[in-house]
């Protein structure tokens, strides 16, 4: 058996995309990967998050006042490496760059998502800027494998990082696809009925952040569309927890003449999240910037048009299977979602098609040969 650490701190109580990655990872290691032991490493009030594998993975519990993000660095640099040391692991695995160990006393395999830091000003506030961009680079020297999840992360990796190529594997997140699926016309309806949904909707399900999701521009789309064909029945949807500059959304929307026909439910998951991509008419993502993008490969799953941006990684994760837009444009946007709602089954087929590329059991085990190979 190869003993695993999996720090799993940065998940933001289950809420951003790092969340996505280890609730998949973790699945399809204990699915697939029977010579891998694990240990999960977990904020105490994240415990429930896991608990679908805790029968069969081990819980370290690491207390709460650890949580800030200054003080979970601390913790990582500070008091996981003699926690390694004392359960005796082969491997640790660190799913986010910027929790980098610089001093760890086994293997160490890092996941980077993104490079965001390099790429969108404002993305975070200035200290993690800071980190992101001038210590990360030194303590990713420290990883024996780097993961990616796309080759445009991959290349940032290089440029950014420094590292070479031959130190870089690339795995593609996969989805879920026993929830991410199309459903039936009834299981629509009685969603729409629950979340009072009369009307077609456009949705776009990402956190709340400004600038890097592009939400505001998306608005004034939204607003050109209408102003264009004036009978159309579409409400838009920006679903997901606030986040960096969610205050900057908020104010536009109540500043909209559209107001009244956009929805902010908030944070949405559990067995809503799939029926969210299945009930809409199609799936609007003008991100800024994505290492990966799990939101369009979930919406095509589920029988859901895309219409995204073609910034960072996602141009190679939907191929053509989505309408590609410029994000800086609400003009470009508004074309964009007008094409897709008047030719959908095309869009529908593309994606339910392209969608099946992405597993987390396949991505699991590629990630499994990184820790054989690391552990070496």
């Amino acid at each position: 058996m190869l003993h695993v650490a999996l720090s799993t701190s940065v998940n933001q109580r289950g809420k951003s995309g790092v969340a996505a990655y280890l609730f998949g990872l973790i699945d399809g290691l204990i699915n697939t990967c029977p010579d891998v032991r694990l240990t999960l490493f977990g904020l105490a009030e994240d415990r429930p998050l896991f608990a679908p594998w805790l029968d069969r993975a081990e819980w370290a519990e690491v207390a709460e006042t650890w949580r800030p993000a200054v003080r979970d660095v601390a913790w990582h640099q500070c008091v996981l490496p003699v926690r390694l040391r004392q359960i005796g692991a082969d491997v640790v695995h660190i799913p986010s760059y910027r929790r980098i160990l610089a001093r760890p006393p086994c293997p160490q395999v890092v996941t980077v998502h993104d490079c965001a830091a390099f790429h969108v000003r404002g993305k975070y506030d200035a200290a993690r800027m800071a980190y992101g961009r001038h210590v990360v680079p030194r303590l990713a020297r420290q990883a024996r494998r780097l993961a990616t999840v796309s080759q445009s992360t991959a290349r940032d990796v290089e440029t950014f990082f420094h590292r070479p190529a031959a130190a870089i594997d690339v795995i593609w997140n996969g989805i879920d696809h026993r929830r991410f699926h199309p459903v039936t016309q009834a299981a629509i309806a009685e969603f729409r009925t629950r979340h009072r949904l009369t009307q077609p909707y456009i949705v776009y399900l990402a956190r709340l952040e400004h600038p890097a999701k592009n939400h505001v521009r998306l608005i004034e789309a939204f607003e050109q569309l209408l102003a264009a064909q004036p009978h159309l029945p579409h409400d838009l949807v920006l679903a997901g927890a606030d986040w960096h500059g969610a205050g900057v959304v908020h104010a536009r929307v109540a500043a909209s003449p559209q107001r009244e026909r956009i929805r902010t439910p908030g944070f949405v998951t559990g067995a809503d999240l799939p029926l969210w991509y299945a009930g809409a008419e199609l799936l609007a993502y003008p991100s800024l910037f994505e290492g990966f993008g799990l939101p369009p490969v979930e919406a095509m799953a589920c029988g859901c048009p895309v219409v995204c941006s073609g910034r960072g990684s996602l141009t190679e994760v939907v191929g053509e299977a989505a309408r590609i837009v410029e994000p800086e444009s609400p003009a470009a946007i508004a074309a964009g979602i007008r094409e897709v709602l008047a030719t959908p089954e095309l869009w529908r087929k593309r994606g339910l098609e392209r969608a099946q590329l992405f597993d987390w059991n396949r991505a699991a085990q590629a990630t499994a040969s990184l820790y054989r190979e690391a552990a070496e």
